[in-house]
């Protein structure tokens, strides 16, 4: 294998000749191997928006005086941010250095790609340099945390939209299940009537107040250290360039970033991750309740609650014949597990950071992105393939309410309550219905006691 001899601060080291990374990258690939995985791509993606701010700053501002390179360079920032040189980034997604291996990494791709389109060999760093060309007046201190929360506010977006179309899949079957009365249940034992809508429709609310949540995270994301380089106070960077780096960025990514007014402070501190992950696991939380209730309620389908139906994915079992399995709401169960393991995890980082720097954004970024990656995931697949094509067992819904003692809550208001146990007790006891014990001591008339299962009767809010 052809090779390219490259140096730094420790020494020298060959490099594959044809390779976009560089001796930054090589050392780091031998000092990092602890998830097998490398950096999410998200954040490779939005580290090659903020490269293209920089550039475009750097060169407006006269620091790049070859048109020609300076446009060789945005190419191949516009390359990254579009995720065509996404393989090339190559280090682990844990390291050591705050995320300087990242950086180094991404400004090694840029510049030898830069150096392929101008037709020059990689590694001719005379020409484009990863450090004083593609990291000028920067630092990974300022970068690595601002394509962060550049990533997750894409992310979040796209999380907000699947949630989204989870909330109306249920809205929908709200609809469709309004009319079909059911056993409502407290501590999992028969409680009043309610509607099958009903119950949709609480599940909806929930998942609507989750994406309003979520569409609010951008908020605390938005505010950005770019231009503060090392610790904040922008040691090595013209002040032209921190004052319009940040607008640039703004500008090319259709976000509403904004300069940190301290920048210190947000290079210092990674509490607004914590609050983000802890939106995310409230998510986390619903889509776990929901798909347990979604479990439980198709559950049988003879012998169970059997009063959904979930469409059929796959067969269910090895060794028995005509099983299905809830199987999407228990992958969804365990995405959501994952989630609210990663936010102790980005919980524990933030608050281990020290004085000027935060180093463990690393681990942060795994499992912020990761979080946001699975949540979208999740609720895409509960949506499309569980709720979306899920129906009613109204006969088996029916079944339940005349067989219950639940519907003696709603004989209170006219008989009392120490009349209504006598005949919960009563039709227990002699195994009858509610519904007959009533007629045969004609306390109701048929009409009477059937209007209490209409829908509208169980809708209705108080008497």
């Amino acid at each position: 294998m052809k090779t390219r001899t490259e140096s730094d601060f420790i020494g020298t080291k060959e490099i594959p000749a044809d390779a976009l990374y560089g001796i930054h990258t090589a050392r780091a690939l031998e000092n990092f191997n602890l998830t097998g995985r490398p950096v999410n791509r998200e954040l490779v993606k939005a580290y090659g928006w903020v490269k293209l701010a920089c550039a475009q700053i750097n060169r407006e501002l006269g620091y790049f005086k070859d048109d020609e390179k300076a446009g060789a360079i945005e190419r191949a920032c516009h390359e990254m941010a579009s995720g065509f040189l996404a393989d090339w980034v190559l280090v682990d997604a844990l390291q050591g250095g705050a995320g300087t291996s990242t950086n180094m990494n991404v400004n090694e791709v840029i510049a030898n790609r830069a150096l392929q389109i101008l037709e020059k060999e990689p590694g001719n760093y005379d020409a484009i340099s990863p450090l004083d060309d593609i990291n000028l007046h920067q630092s990974t201190n300022d970068t690595y945390p601002t394509a962060l929360k550049l990533a997750a506010i894409f992310l979040l977006r796209k999380l907000e939209q699947a949630v989204l179309g989870l909330q109306e899949a249920f809205q929908q079957k709200e609809k469709e299940f309004a009319h079909i009365v059911k056993i409502g249940r407290t501590q999992l034992q028969d409680a009043v009537l309610t509607t099958l809508g009903r119950e949709m429709a609480a599940y909806a609310e929930a998942f609507n107040r989750d994406r309003w949540r979520i569409y609010k995270c951008e908020e605390r994301l938005r505010v950005i250290n770019l231009g503060g380089t090392a610790i904040g106070s922008g040691l090595g960077a013209p002040r032209q360039f921190i004052f319009r780096a940040t607008d640039r960025l703004r500008e090319l990514t259709n976000t509403s970033l904004a300069r940190a007014e301290n920048l210190m402070e947000n290079t210092q501190n990674a509490d607004v991750f914590v609050e983000v992950s802890g939106i995310l696991k409230a998510c986390a939380t619903n889509l776990i309740k929901v798909s347990n209730d979604l479990r439980l309620l198709s559950s049988g389908p003879d012998a169970g609650f059997g009063e959904i139906n979930l469409p059929p994915v796959q067969a269910g079992s090895s060794i028995m014949p005509g099983k299905v399995n809830p199987v999407i709401p228990e992958t969804v169960i365990q995405a959501s597990m994952q989630v609210i393991s990663n936010d102790q995890l980005i919980t524990q980082a933030a608050m281990s950071g020290n004085l000027e720097l935060n180093p463990f954004l690393p681990a942060i970024a795994d499992a912020l992105l990761a979080s946001l990656q699975l949540l979208e995931n999740a609720a895409s697949a509960l949506h499309h393939k569980c709720v979306k094509g899920m129906t009613a067992n109204t006969d088996k819904c029916r079944e339940h309410v005349l067989g219950s003692t639940a519907i003696i809550t709603a004989l209170i208001a006219k008989l009392g309550y120490e009349t209504c146990s006598q005949l919960a007790r009563e039709a227990k006891n002699q195994q009858k219905t509610i519904r007959s014990v009533v007629l045969e001591k004609e306390l109701m008339s048929k009409t009477e006691f059937d209007a209490l299962i209409l829908p509208e009767t169980v809708n209705k809010l108080g008497f």
